[in-house]
């Protein structure tokens, strides 16, 4: 869009007004409602720009902020994981543009070395190892989780969110979203969620998000939408859906069955060998599939994909999805292939 590009060009004005941008071209993925841009500069550096208007400009912020420190305190093999967003002085640079009915806002990131697409069929040895490359990197990631700011979200307050907003969103199907919501905060209190551990989640991992390298190891992770604070089982639903034997499909769906597949129980047995999970860790699992229902969907999906995007996977999850997920899921199912008993 014309006007975003002149958005991007007034913020970079306002970083550092010494030096011109020869171009701006549109990167994006098209399916949301971010937009992410090359900037060419007259000086002939590159920069990434992303103009957004998904959440809030302030729990934005309080992402990239921890986001940056992340990159920074991650054990060395990270060095170039993850991509940076530009500073001025001592504080990262964030540019919001109100005008009107607009508010969004910009930031700068240093461009991402990305090395090799993921498969868009993984074979059974590399789920295995995007099994290993995920625990190591969870593992690594609580190593300095307690050196990262505190996020003021949680989950809690999420779907309180939604509980909030669900009557005037969805009135034809309130009485549903108000079921799933309480459930959710029925059996996290019972699995005591509050007492895992919270680490940097990404979430979204589909393979349009993540490179790796000659070997298979991730390489580099990008688009930052949907971080968190919040427990590494969160990470399982789209990971299972990188690993599942449907592979990456243009057209897609937020269906359960992805976490019941082989091939998730494979990538599953191969993370566990790594980074072993507890009984209410699997547990949660489920739960954590409801939430991003509830959450990335029904309450913020409107917000971040595109209006027929969003139409279409919001009308599935209330009348198909949600119904289902008591049927279809079977923990009995996982905590065998991981050869975990039920405690005592």
């Amino acid at each position: 869009m014309k006007e975003y590009h002149d958005i991007i060009r007034y913020a970079w004005r306002a970083y550092d007004h010494t030096r011109a941008i020869a171009t701006v071209e549109d990167i994006s993925a098209k399916v949301s409602t971010n937009t992410v841009y090359k900037v060419v500069l007259a000086d002939g550096n590159v920069i990434i720009a992303k103009v957004t208007l998904f959440g809030s400009f302030e729990n934005f912020a309080e992402d990239h902020t921890i986001i940056n420190i992340l990159a920074n305190n991650l054990p060395v093999r990270y060095g170039d994981f993850l991509s940076r967003a530009l500073m001025k002085g001592q504080n990262l640079f964030f540019h919001r543009y109100i005008h009107d009915d607009q508010d969004c806002w910009v930031v700068f990131y240093r461009p991402i070395h990305i090395e090799q697409n993921p498969p868009k069929r993984f074979t059974l040895e590399q789920v295995r190892q995007l099994g290993r490359e995920m625990a190591s990197f969870h593992f690594d990631c609580t190593l300095v989780a307690n050196t990262l700011p505190q996020s003021s979200r949680d989950m809690t307050t999420d779907v309180n969110a939604l509980l909030r907003s669900a009557r005037r969103d969805y009135p034809d199907h309130f009485t549903t979203i108000e079921h799933h919501c309480n459930l959710f905060l029925q059996n996290t209190f019972q699995i005591n969620i509050h007492g895992f551990q919270k680490i940097p989640v990404f979430i979204d991992w589909n393979i349009g998000n993540f490179s790796v390298d000659s070997t298979g190891r991730i390489a580099s992770r990008w688009d930052y939408d949907w971080f968190r604070m919040s427990t590494r089982v969160t990470d399982f639903y789209f990971l299972s859906r990188v690993v599942s034997d449907v592979g990456d499909m243009t057209v897609f769906s937020y269906e359960i069955d992805r976490l019941m597949e082989p091939r998730f129980l494979e990538f599953l047995r191969a993370y566990h060998d790594v980074f072993p999970l507890t009984y209410t860790e699997v547990v949660f699992i489920k739960e954590a599939y409801r939430f991003f229902l509830l959450n990335y969907v029904l309450r913020l999906g409107r917000y971040f994909f595109r209006s027929d995007i969003a139409e279409k996977l919001a009308d599935e999850v209330i009348r198909t999805h949600l119904p289902t997920i008591e049927e279809k899921f079977d923990v009995a199912r996982i905590l065998t292939a991981l050869d975990m008993k039920i405690p005592a």
